[in-house]
């Protein structure tokens, strides 16, 4: 059997580790554009402020790759997939064959059409390489724009302060606005005005200013022109969904993949961040771009790709990060619509910047908000993730900051303790 994944992000390592619990023979070939074997893309934001070495950016060592017998084609982009004769094409006209084939293509960074997007001093922050360039192009910079408010704006605006530069944030809405509902974004925000960023709240990108030279000068917004010697386009990523769509494989918002993490064509499968699937709360499909998801999507894939039948138990939408010292954690729903039987409890101390708001529906917790004490965060997240219906005790529990696992049904810490993950108790809970 000869598996083939394109990508070399975290599905990629998901799907090798799940080839491997089910084929230890098969040959497994990466095929990947980037010239790097996969690394933590959540690092490059402290590679860039030189707070993390070179040598911690790998997600695994290259042990790791001669260990599973991997081969691995780096700097190869595919640029076309044939499912009927099962091969696909690169970009120096190699044709490799398949007996399953994995799309890990991840996504790629959101740049709107406005003038002078296109010339020097623009750069985006989703790649090691967007690390390279951009770290040349700072040294001789002092005033940094970043369009954006979500997690790739954030960290890469924070690196750059921390190096020095007069970062602004040109944001349109309010900052982790998947994550965060209108409370936590402003004391986030506050948290980070405090320590140096500026915030251009509601602004729009409409033009990059250029001298007669072609400089960069400012990013033109509805609301007025911000100084910038650089500017970094991070409002969003997009599921890299191309290749799909020349197969003729199904796409909505992204690739479109079971709960087997299949498409609709024969033998090739889906994970990560161009993959649209089903989400854990609702069993709606749902295009949701983060590591957990990409990783146990990965796992599944290749798991399934090597004869077995694991059911992916659907994504879950969740953020635990820290910015700048403030440590947050959000799970689930989150943000919940207004007269539909959502109960929510809040709590806050605005002068700590510490938040927690509690979302339950039909006797079970479904989403949360923390900020600052994050300690607890792993045992709500238990109960969300395993849909844990609650008796009086058990919300109190909840209630009173206190969640344990004590309060999980007997069979669910059972199959905890012998498995540890999702997929052993998600069957369970199913």
């Amino acid at each position: 059997m000869r598996y083939v994944i394109i990508g070399n992000g975290v599905a990629s390592i998901g799907a090798i580790e799940g080839i491997r619990a089910n084929d230890p023979q098969g040959e497994i070939l990466v095929v990947s554009e980037e010239a790097f074997p996969t690394y933590g893309r959540p690092l490059i934001s402290y590679y860039l402020a030189d707070k993390v070495a070179e040598r911690h950016l790998p997600l695994r060592p290259d042990s790791f790759y001669t260990d599973h017998h991997v081969a691995m084609k780096l700097q190869s982009k595919v640029t076309a997939i044939d499912p009927v004769t099962q091969t696909l094409t690169t970009e120096h006209g190699e044709s490799i064959a398949y007996d399953r084939l994995l799309l890990a293509l991840g996504g790629a960074p959101y740049l709107p059409a406005i003038a002078g997007i296109s010339g020097p001093g623009v750069f985006t922050f989703t790649q090691r390489g967007d690390v390279d360039a951009l770290r040349t192009a700072v040294k001789q910079a002092r005033r940094v724009v970043v369009v954006g408010a979500g997690l790739i704006a954030l960290k890469a605006a924070e690196a750059l302060a921390a190096m020095g530069k007069e970062v602004t944030l040109a944001v349109r809405s309010r900052l982790m606005r998947s994550y965060f509902d209108e409370h936590a974004s402003e004391l986030l925000k506050r948290h980070l005005e405090q320590k140096g960023l500026a915030f251009a709240q509601g602004h729009s990108p409409q033009a990059l200013l250029r001298d007669e030279n072609g400089v960069l000068t400012a990013l033109e917004t509805d609301k007025g022109q911000l100084p910038a010697d650089v500017v970094i386009m991070a409002a969003g990523v997009r599921p890299q969904t191309d290749l799909a769509k020349t197969a003729d494989i199904n796409v909505g918002l992204g690739i479109q993949a079971d709960d087997h993490m299949r498409t609709s064509a024969l033998n090739i499968f889906a994970a990560g961040d161009c993959v649209e699937a089903a989400e854990m709360l609702s069993g709606s499909p749902v295009v949701m771009p983060i590591w957990p998801n990409a990783f146990n999507q990965g796992y599944n894939a290749g798991a399934n790709m090597a004869g077995a039948d694991l059911k992916y138990p659907g994504s879950l939408n969740m953020n635990s990060i820290s910015y700048w010292g403030l440590p947050t954690t959000s799970v689930g729903m989150v943000n919940p619509p207004a007269d539909q039987g959502y109960e929510v409890h809040l709590e806050s101390d605005p002068a700590r910047f510490a938040y927690r708001k509690l979302v339950f529906k039909d006797d079970r917790l479904v989403g949360c908000i923390l900020l600052q004490d994050v300690d607890m965060a792993g045992f709500y997240t238990g109960f969300i993730r395993f849909r844990i219906t609650l008796d009086a005790k058990a919300k109190d529990s909840l209630l009173q900051g206190r969640p344990s696992p004590l309060d999980w049904p007997e069979p669910l810490i059972q199959a905890e303790l012998k498995y540890g993950g999702a997929y052993a108790a998600g069957e369970l809970i199913a």
